[in-house]
């Protein structure tokens, strides 16, 4: 059995509603001249309604759509730096090598705009090299452990299809997550194997940097409340205070 697709019937359904309006104007009105001036006129119009419906209206509708959908990804986005990403970052930082390279444009000023170019061109030109033995791994893969659950909620949520950056962030702290699960005792390990480990540590630390750029960014300008205690927990900024000074 053949099915006919709903937008098929439908266009039966609308054409044959047009031919029995013209043709009970044929046959009851009688006006021939009338009735093919005016469907040459409608035809005519036709594809200015084509588009007005497929450039215009539907972009606008389409930009609508992805407004709402960028809006709820940064609500996610919002949950996991409150979660994980700035706990993680804590924990990351202090081994960065050239973690002085980051500069003032890093250390938020209480509503200053961030300048979101100059911190763009620094993550961009960081080189997130980590000193191995500076980084505590048993910390971090029981901090990950405890949050598993809730970045694997996350990578279930359709909406991560819409960020590719965000969803290669979560990809990349689940593969940390895999690869600390792995150890029985990620306290104690091969020098190689722990620089095999900061390798993996640092891919989450440089997307996790990436993705908080463009979040401060977005707070605010949308969410000052919300900033202003991102200010007040930067983890970029280690004589930063939560308290309300």
């Amino acid at each position: 059995m053949v099915v006919i697709p709903w937008q098929a019937r439908l266009g039966i359904i609308l054409v044959s509603c047009s031919a029995v309006v013209y043709l009970t104007k044929l046959t009851v009105i009688d006006n021939v001249p009338g009735t093919i001036e005016y469907i040459f006129n409608s035809f005519g119009f036709l594809f200015i309604n084509v588009l007005l419906v497929t450039l215009v209206i539907n972009e606008l509708l389409s930009r609508r759509a992805r407004n709402a959908r960028l809006e709820k990804l940064n609500i996610v986005i919002g949950l996991f730096f409150t979660e994980v990403g700035n706990d993680l970052l804590r924990r990351i930082i202090p081994a960065d090598v050239d973690k002085h390279n980051f500069g003032d444009s890093f250390l938020l000023k209480g509503k200053e705009r961030p300048d979101e170019r100059v911190m763009q061109r620094v993550v961009a030109e960081h080189h997130f090299k980590l000193e191995p033995e500076q980084l505590d791994l048993l910390e971090i893969h029981d901090f990950l452990q405890k949050k598993r659950n809730f970045l694997l909620r996350l990578m279930e949520n359709p909406v991560m299809l819409e960020h590719q950056s965000f969803t290669f962030l979560l990809q990349a702290a689940f593969h940390l997550t895999a690869e600390l699960g792995h150890r029985s005792d990620p306290s104690h390990v091969s020098t190689s194997d722990r620089i095999h480990l900061a390798g993996d540590i640092g891919r989450v630390y440089k997307a996790l940097t990436f993705e908080w750029v463009h979040y401060m960014g977005y707070l605010n300008k949308n969410y000052p409340y919300l900033y202003s205690l991102a200010v007040r927990t930067n983890p970029f900024d280690p004589s930063v205070q939560v308290e309300v000074q």
